[in-house]
């Protein structure tokens, strides 16, 4: 469910255009919508990030599991 919000909230983010079709606030003379669009390419890197993360770790207890029941 958590890897599923990390791989989601980009993409409603995204896709909700009215949240961030303004030019202020501007950020050192940028307008709102671009700085606001290049912030989400550093979120949604670490967002995905975060969901290998869990993905991974879901994995390997499962391995872990399944190695353990065999014996």
């Amino acid at each position: 469910m958590i890897i599923a919000l990390c791989l989601v909230a980009p993409f409603v983010a995204m896709l909700w255009v009215g949240s961030y079709a303004e030019t202020d606030p501007a950020f050192i003379g940028i307008p709102f919508f671009y700085w606001y669009q290049m912030l989400w390419v550093l979120v949604s890197t670490a967002l995905t990030m975060t969901a290998y993360k869990l993905w991974q770790r879901d994995q390997r207890a499962r391995a872990a599991q399944k190695g353990g029941a065999a014996q």
